[in-house]
């Protein structure tokens, strides 16, 4: 014993944290905590102070706050959501930075300026179960302050909580009165709609190249189930990050701040298919549906539609008419031009001159088989379109766009297809109506990463430093596997004159470049991009090391040669970055020359005597 005694008071404890926190900080781990920030600074700590309360302690995403009045605490919680709501309102779902709070009043136990004991642990352990956006007080903080504030319970009954000896009562706290009778399964707000995430299905079929084939299956429903305005989804990107990892289901659902998991497995063999999927409740991991289907090949679009409905109906949602219809939509009915198609997906990405004449191929195979697949269509519009900008491709614009028109024609409302314009309409040196096609995608769909993507290429090779900015950040936020947007923020950054945020972007980059090797070695991509992140860093051994790997897989692919050029730039290294932009800029199109006369990357080398001749083959 030290001899100190110990002093125990009675205090009403607020514990709070970010909803989702891991995703946030792995999409976009600069505007996260910047976002944070300003939360706090504008809104949590001025608050908790207004309402006389203290802050005990911050850790990363989650603060603890004392008050003598619990009366006081549940006014400060619920006047923090009521803004944080207003704020959030337009700001895309995925990119929101929303809180759970939890309010017990209880005994704590005082060392200085710290606090501990039950009070302190069934506050927190409360604001775990809370709803995102909500708040959630124990039994005794309900009756304490029934009568004295403007406020509604709702009893969620006895929660058994982790480390406690005893069930708590909960009530989730409504702020004003009900402007009408609820109805099972129909959302009240935003906050309260049910949440899922779709985790990547499983590839259990013999052939690792099947892996295509189930991420599909995923993307599709998600899709049909992003559709229903009454159900919150965690995106496609946001999910791929468990991919092929054992986790702790109730932990993801934590992390993407979603109340319900859907997970699953494909077995394909021959002309037959098995896929099973099991819903699971993420606050305890129980299961609330499961199913095997053994069925044909092209039963696979049925099941994804009898998957979806199955959702649909056990968590009681009524779909709206119009919902009806979309998600009995389906691309293609044909399983071998689907196939087709994921397959083409699956290397388009790579962006090297061997992988998207290959996607190519494949995306006008499934044309060929299916000719009512618009997003067929788009894909090849997108592939000719890069081939003419970066590797010197002859497809002719009118061509390009005819494609484009040939996909929109059969679905106006295709995202893809209006992204696929925009891009087309920019490498044809007819920019004044690239940003309509842009913005039309994006009202179509928000999280349309290619949309995003290059309309930020786009604003680049305009001059529009912080627009393309908004943009990359946005697309990187949709798609946490995007290494290539961090990286081009690069140079973004350094033509804003913000040199901290060019070096964090340049670490993000490079994680997710590190993980795109790991993953893909064959690639080059990944190598290319991260040795200009690593000069950055200063790190010009490893940037050499990953530099000469991306020339020895594509030595003669001319996205290659502008990225070793950039790189040899940034090392000092004039005469061999200028050789390569020779060969490079007698290639691409008038919007890659636009974008190497605004790069960054190469102001090291505009004083070179040799710059001239290279303005000569950039007009």
């Amino acid at each position: 014993m030290d001899g100190k005694q110990v002093q125990r008071r009675l205090a009403a404890i607020l514990a709070a944290d970010v909803v989702g926190y891991s995703r946030l900080m792995r999409a976009n781990e600069v505007g996260t905590l910047a976002a944070l920030m300003r939360h706090r600074k504008d809104l949590i700590d001025p608050t908790i102070a207004d309402k006389r309360g203290r802050i005990v302690t911050v850790a990363g995403d989650g603060l603890l706050a004392e008050f003598a009045s619990v009366v006081d605490a549940v006014d400060c919680a619920t006047t923090i959501q009521q803004e944080m709501y207003t704020r959030n309102a337009e700001v895309p779902e995925d990119r929101r930075v929303d809180f759970r709070i939890g309010i017990h009043l209880g005994d704590v136990i005082c060392e200085g300026d710290d606090i501990f004991g039950d009070g302190v642990n069934i506050a927190a352990r409360i604001e775990g179960i809370a709803r995102p956006g909500g708040v959630a007080v124990s039994l005794i903080v309900r009756d304490s302050v029934e009568n004295r504030l403007a406020l509604f319970f709702e009893d969620t009954g006895k929660q058994e909580l982790k480390n406690i000896d005893r069930p708590v009562r909960v009530f989730n706290v409504r702020v004003g009165a009900p402007s009408r009778p609820e109805v099972p399964g129909v959302a009240n707000s935003v906050t309260e709609r049910p949440s899922i995430a779709v985790l990547p299905f499983a590839n259990m079929s013999n052939d690792p190249e099947q892996e295509y084939f189930s991420d599909g299956i995923t993307e599709d429903i998600i899709t049909d189930l992003s559709k229903i305005s009454a159900l919150f989804v965690v995106g496609r990107h946001s999910a791929l990050a468990y991919k092929g990892r054992a986790v702790d289901l109730r932990q993801v659902a934590r992390d993407l701040g979603v109340r319900f998991i859907l997970e699953g497995s494909v077995r394909k063999a021959g002309q037959r298919v098995r896929i099973t999927a099991q819903l699971i409740e993420g606050t305890d991991g129980g299961h609330v549906w499961a199913e095997r289907y053994d069925r044909d090949l092209s039963d696979v679009f049925a099941i994804q539609d009898e998957i979806t409905r199955a959702i649909v109906d056990q968590l009681r949602i009524r779909l709206l008419p119009q919902e009806e219809t979309a998600i009995e939509q389906t691309p293609t009915f044909n399983v071998e031009a689907y196939s087709q198609y994921l397959r083409g997906r699956q290397i388009f990405h790579q962006g090297t001159k061997t992988s998207l004449t290959l996607a190519r191929r494949m995306f006008a195979r499934a044309a060929e088989i299916d000719p009512s697949f618009a997003r067929a269509y788009a894909g090849i519009a997108d592939c000719d379109s890069r081939l003419r900008s970066k590797h010197g491709g002859t497809a002719s614009v009118d061509e390009i766009l005819a494609t484009v028109d040939k996909a929109l024609a059969i679905d106006p409302d295709l995202a893809e297809a209006h992204a696929a314009r925009g891009y087309a309409l920019m490498v044809a040196d007819r920019r004044s109506q690239a940003p309509a096609a842009f913005e039309k995608a994006l009202a179509l769909d928000p999280n349309c990463h290619e949309a995003h993507y290059h309309f930020a290429d786009f604003c680049v090779t305009a001059g529009d430093f912080g627009q393309a900015a908004e943009h990359y950040v946005r697309a990187l936020e949709i798609k946490p596997d995007d290494y290539i947007s961090p990286i081009l923020l690069l140079g973004i950054f350094r033509s804003l004159g913000r040199p901290r945020d060019a070096e964090s972007y340049a670490r993000l980059g490079l994680k997710r470049a590190e993980e795109a090797l790991r993953l893909h070695p064959e690639d080059s991509k990944p190598a290319q991009l991260g040795a200009g992140a690593l000069a950055t860093l200063g790190e010009h051994d490893r940037a050499k090391a990953w530099l000469d790997r991306a020339l020895a897989v594509d030595p003669d692919d001319n996205g290659t040669r502008y990225n070793a050029a950039c790189v040899y730039a940034l090392l000092g290294e004039p005469d061999r970055a200028i050789d390569l932009l020779e060969v490079y800029l007698r290639q691409v199109g008038p919007d890659l020359k636009l974008w190497f006369k605004n790069d960054s990357d190469l102001d090291s080398i505009r004083s070179h005597p040799r710059y001239a001749r290279l303005l000569e083959l950039a007009v």
